[in-house]
This record gives structure tokens, sequence and C-alpha cells, in this order.
């Protein structure tokens, strides 16, 4: 056996084109641009021309997060029941593949999720700091968005990833359900690898994956002229509707010329393109390629915010790569604090974060590595477990991006403050001062004792 390696409305005349254009842009997983909140478009008039708020904090931000709940006993060391540092501490087993990196990392606990109603999964509420449900559109921007619009500008700002069942990936190659640019504008992941290959690497490829570059970009092209012509002669409501669209294939192609006018500079990252691309043994050989696709992106400067989503966020996902038979929403109904399967099935992202930390340090940047400019944000989108009340929302960070954040430590909140106060220290942190994230005052009174960034995490 393999095992895997770190592993609304329109009118009756619209229906026809708006799915038809509604399909091209789920299969390319594009995001569409919305503006921000209040809060934060007041915070970005102090930012320079350029937009970018960066201003000596991360250059790139990572999100990777599993489904079904993060039991905050399989990552805070035996004894700790207070803040201190990790420098004594023994790392629980299912996180013990990350003591090389001991030093990196910050445990928090005691962030709440109350106001998201998490359940089976908190959605695109899990990084929006809001309510979310099963198919209900995200109510706001997610902060990996609201990141890629002030950390240092790249070809695709935002890159989204999700890691399923093989059957899964395979059937539904994109879905939202984490991400989103603004109220009712999710941001699609992307699951099959070989499709995720040929938009980054296609136009630099030879042989079967150029041809199908080349006969897609055409496609997008010719339906992006038909759109806009097409749309000159609707009512003036749904023109504003239909734009979305054209923007869409404007942002696909955009991208792909973009990406083939730096072909010479992308040679050198591109993966291998190999067996666990084209005949994957277990759904893990694609979560791997996928994590290897994603480590490319940063390592490029494609992106500069990765966001992985292991279960796609939903109750779904599957690990037998790694021994694990049982899949789905049953792992949801585990308890997983000495459970051998959660133990591997963390180990296995344990594993797979050495891989980001140790790919990154190898590539230098200023006088460190990209590693010391990056930082690795890993929880849940559901909180503590499946059936929830978000009480209990466990997160590490691994990294301190030149000592910005406080790192080689545990630090036990007092259970008052929202993941949204996480969401505005990393705004923080990469120039943006907010008082809130996603959060109007009248429910900041209910639910969120402080203001601001979370001192005890910065340094």
């Amino acid at each position: 056996m393999r095992n895997g390696c770190c592993s609304g409305v329109y009118s009756r005349s619209m229906i026809a084109r708006r799915t038809l254009l509604a399909q091209a842009l789920s299969s390319m997983g594009t995001a569409l641009a919305t503006p921000l909140l209040p809060g934060l478009a007041e915070a970005s008039a102090a930012r320079s021309v350029s937009g970018r708020a960066h201003v000596g904090g991360p250059k790139r931000v990572v999100f990777f997060l599993q489904n079904q709940g993060f039991d905050p006993k399989t990552c805070i060391p035996a004894g700790m029941q207070q803040s201190g540092s990790l420098a004594k501490a023994k790392l629980p087993e299912p996180i013990a593949a990350l003591e090389p990196i001991k030093e990196r990392l910050h445990i928090i606990n005691g962030l709440h999720g109350l106001h998201t109603s998490p359940a089976h999964s908190a959605f695109f509420g899990a990084l929006g700091g809001y309510r979310g449900d099963d198919g209900s559109p995200p109510l706001g921007p997610t902060i990996d968005h609201e990141l890629s619009r002030v950390l240092p500008e790249t070809l695709l700002p935002l890159l989204c990833i999700g890691m399923d069942s093989m059957e899964n990936m395979r059937a539904k190659p994109t879905v939202a359900t984490l991400s989103a640019s603004g109220a009712g504008q999710p941001i699609f992941m992307h699951s099959n690898p070989n499709h995720l290959y040929q938009m980054l690497y296609g136009g630099i490829s030879q042989g079967e994956i150029r041809r199908q570059h080349e006969a897609r970009s055409h496609l997008f092209d010719r339906i992006e002229q038909l759109a806009a012509a097409q749309g000159q002669g609707l009512p003036m409501a749904d023109q504003a509707r239909y734009q979305q669209f054209v923007r869409g294939f404007e942002d696909i192609n955009g991208l792909r010329a973009k990406l083939n006018g730096v072909a010479g500079h992308l040679q050198k990252f591109a993966p291998k393109f190999d067996e666990r691309y084209t005949n994957p043994r277990f759904e893990t050989d694609w979560h791997d390629s996928l994590l290897e696709l994603g480590i490319s992106a940063l390592k490029s400067g494609i992106t500069s915010v990765l966001t992985l989503g292991s279960g796609r966020g939903e109750i779904f996902g599957s690990w037998k790569g790694i021994g694990v038979q049982e899949q789905g929403h049953n792992l949801g109904h585990m308890e997983q604090p000495d459970n051998p399967i959660w133990i591997k099935i963390r180990q296995y992202n344990s594993r797979m974060l050495m891989r980001l930390v140790e790919e990154l340090e190898s590539v230098l940047e200023g006088s460190g590595s990209m590693m010391d400019n990056t930082l690795i944000v890993y929880t849940s989108n559901n909180a503590d477990r499946q059936h929830t009340n978000g009480a209990t929302w466990p997160v590490m960070l691994i990294g301190n991006c030149g000592g910005v954040f406080k790192s080689g430590r545990f630090t036990q909140l007092d259970g008052k403050r929202p993941i949204n106060a996480l969401y505005a220290t990393l705004l923080k942190a990469s120039g943006v001062d907010v008082a809130r994230f996603n959060m109007s005052e009248k429910m900041a009174a209910q639910f969120d004792a402080g203001n601001g960034p979370i001192r005890e995490l910065l340094a």
C-alpha cells in the first residue's frame, strides 16, 4: 500500500446563458472581487497608492483546515493548563511530527465561534467569522481573501485547494464551501490536480497537457467574446449581473496570459507530472499532488495566500492511503483523543505541515528564507468536534514572520474572544488596523469581550 507522504433572480431568457457561464466559471474555480466591508474599507484608506498594506508582517499566509473538528487534547501537551513556553514540553502523538519546529509553533486554545453555529461545519463562517450553513451563500469576505488584497501582489492572489475522497474529487473537481470574496461571492477550491496543473503549468508543458491547455484557452477566449456581445441586448437590471460572468472570463484569460508571460520563470518550479496525477492508487496520492502544486505556487510567487481544505469544508473526506478505511460523516462521531484513526489523520496533516515548512525553508528570501516571512494557520472548519456549538476553537500558528508573532508557546485564552479577533490580528500583522473583522458592534457586545487584535499573539 502506498502511504500518503506529508502528504438573483433572472428573467427566463437569461437561464440558458447563465447556466453555461456559471458551469464554466465553476470549473475554473474563479473568484470575483467585491468591495471590502465598511470597517476594512476605512482602514484601507491609509494604504499606499498600490493598495498593498504590507509593512513587515507576513509576505504569504497558508490556511490549513481539517474537517470534523480539532479537539484541543490532540495538540496541547500533557499537563499544560496555563500559557507558557513549549521548550520543555513534549508534543502529543497526533502532532509529534512538528517537534523539530517546535520553536516556530504557537498553540492557541480558548477562542470561540459560538456565533458561527458550526454543527457539522461552519462552512464559509469558519474563515468568515459569521454564521454558516450547508448550502448557504457566504455572508461576506473571508480572511484569506482579505489578506490576499493587502499582502504583496501576485498573479493569483489566492489559491484554494480542496482534498476529499477520490469519487468526490473526480465528480466535483471544484467546490465552494470555505472561501469567499464577498457576500454571495464564493471562491472555488481546486480538487483535481490534473486540472490545476494544466491551469498553472499548461503553457509550459508538452504533449497532451499543452494541447488541452491551448484548447481550453481558445474556448474561454471565444466564450468571453460571445458573453460580452450577448450581454449588450439585456435589460439594464440584468446587464450588471451578467457582467459578473464576463469579468470572470476576463480573469480566467488574463491569468492564463500572465502565466504564459512568465513561462521561463515557472519552468523552474513546475512539479514532475507523474502517475500520482494520472493513475492514483489512493486519494492521498492526489492529496499529495495538490499539496505539491500549492507549494510550487508559493515558491514561484504565483500566489501569496494558499488555503487547503482537507475534507473540503464539509463532512466528507477519505484517507485510505494512510490506512484509514472509515470515511465521511462517521469520522466526526468518533472521539479524537487517543483514537488511532484520528491519530493517523492528524499525523498526516502534521507531515504535510512539515513539508510546507521544509520547502519554504529551502528558498532564500532576503537575509533568511521564505519560511521566515510566512505564517501557517492550522485549524478546523468545525471548531473542536462535529455537532459542536463552537465554544472551543483551537488554532496552531507556525512561523513568526520576522518576530511579528510570538512562537514556541502555548497560549490559553479565556474563551471570551471569537475567531474574528484572530483574523483581526492577522490583518494587523499585515499592516491593516481594524477594530473588528466581520462583526458589528451589536454582535461584538454579545460575542467579543475585547477589541482589535489578540495582544498575546503578537511580539
